[in-house]
């Protein structure tokens, strides 16, 4: 199957160079690469003029194309007609040798699949389930990883997602692909994680990724995600490997980081659950209360105290602008 990769970066030329790296070495390599480049200044363009890497084509966006949900659909409107498949990376991950070749195999392997999620191994440490049930421990098919302290805690009041990992509880807040083990298993899942995807090239005739996440995105893989859900069947590959590593350059502020976390919450929330019952606004919100208070708790207690608290006054501001300035759906 031909496929298409589309790099979306923003003042990362490091970091792309080091996923650019990782694509070479890789057994199955996509039949075209375009870098879809928001960035201010032009390092990137430099280091490409450079660096050669088959197959790959590069696009400098101005103002008003820049922007994660922007950069993707410029470079949708790019890819070759020959194309059947369109995959998404992030700038700052590295691949296993064996990513593509598992991730486009599962288009094989599960034929009524309209997009494929790919696996971050370096996040969460798992190991093989001892079955003794331990209390501090999260079990899943097989396997146990540490159980977070926040999860612990919605517990004990009764806001536990009411849905498995990779499908959106009733009151949102769910657990995410982190909680799916590293099995080599392929997973029916409702999202994955929108840097490490890839999606049928029909799908795009239908729906686009949405404008309203401007900028840096957030929650943005999952709005189109849930959309894409509606038409047909996604699934999540764990045995299409790689590391995302988080880097820093590029990202908001934190108290804009907290608003957009409560703000497009509340947004991807609606995607799916149009008319919540009085049960699932209650959880809604009392989740966020909780989540905010354990956040707050951070800024004494936490690493990285400062953006703990600058973070919560984001989420403050987010979670109050919900009851006078709702988000507005697509």
């Amino acid at each position: 199957m031909k496929f298409s990769l589309i790099i979306c970066t923003y003042m990362r030329c490091e970091a792309l160079s080091k996923l650019l790296m990782s694509i070479q070495n890789q057994i199955v390599y996509p039949n075209e690469i375009l870098i879809v480049d928001g960035s201010i200044n032009d390092e990137t363009k430099q280091f490409l003029e450079k660096n050669f890497f088959e197959n790959l084509k590069y696009y400098k966006v101005e103002e008003a194309q820049r922007g994660l949900t922007k950069q993707r659909n410029y470079g949708i409107n790019l890819i070759s007609s020959e194309s059947e498949i369109v995959c998404f990376l992030d700038d700052d991950v590295i691949l296993e040798k064996e990513y593509f070749k598992n991730l486009i195999n599962t288009y094989k392997d599960k034929k009524d699949a309209l997009a494929v999620g790919g696996y971050i191994t370096n996040e969460v440490v798992w190991e093989k389930s001892d079955e003794k049930g331990q209390k501090n421990k999260y079990y899943y098919d097989g396997w146990m990883r540490n159980e977070s302290s926040r999860f612990k805690i919605r517990s004990l009041l009764g806001l536990q997602p009411d849905a498995k990992p990779g499908f959106l509880p009733t009151f949102a807040h769910g657990r995410s692909i982190g909680y799916l083990p590293p099995s080599n298993k392929i997973y029916n899942v409702e999202f994955f994680m929108g840097g490490v995807s890839s999606y049928k090239k029909l799908l795009f005739d239908k729906i686009k990724f949405s404008n309203y996440f401007h900028g840096y995105g957030l929650y943005e893989d999952l709005d189109f995600c849930l959309r894409a859900s509606k038409l047909g069947k996604l699934y999540l590959n764990t045995a299409a490997k790689l590391e995302h590593h988080h880097e820093e350059s590029g990202r908001p502020n934190k108290f804009i980081f907290g608003k957009m976390i409560v703000r497009n919450s509340w947004y991807v929330w609606k995607v799916k659950y149009k008319n919540p019952t009085f049960k699932a606004v209650f959880k809604y919100h009392s989740t966020v209360l909780l989540l905010i208070l354990i956040r707050f708790a951070n800024s004494f207690y936490g690493n990285n105290k400062k953006q703990a608290f600058t973070e919560t006054l984001g989420r403050l501001k987010g979670w109050f602008s919900l009851f006078y300035n709702k988000p507005k759906l697509s």
